[in-house]
């Protein structure tokens, strides 16, 4: 069963967002350490939450793995990636875990 990870990154009053470090080396690094057991990365970065409003999230984060073994290996790898969080924004990750259906 194919399983997503989502890690969603909220706009909060008094928040930053680095956009050019997470693509330039935060991503990269997910590459470095996680890669070897993710299937695919789409990364989206907030335009709009709607018609006229501002977006709610700053980015979202998509990975999909073959299973739940590859997933739990992944987290394995992480802590150098979720370490570098703080290099790039103060507002705190949502994360998801799911069973990719469609």
């Amino acid at each position: 069963m194919t399983l997503s990870l989502q890690v969603i990154y909220p706009v909060a009053d008094g928040t930053r967002f680095d956009m050019d470090y997470y693509l330039g080396t935060h991503m990269p690094m997910v590459a470095e350490h996680m890669g070897a057991h993710i299937e695919k990365t789409l990364v989206t970065k907030g335009v709009a939450g709607g018609p006229d409003a501002p977006p709610p999230f700053y980015a979202v984060a998509t990975m999909t793995f073959a299973d739940r073994d590859a997933l739990d290996a992944a987290m394995a790898a992480a802590p150098p990636v979720i370490a570098d969080i703080a290099n790039f924004t103060d507002t705190t990750p949502q994360m998801l875990v799911g069973q990719v259906v469609a």
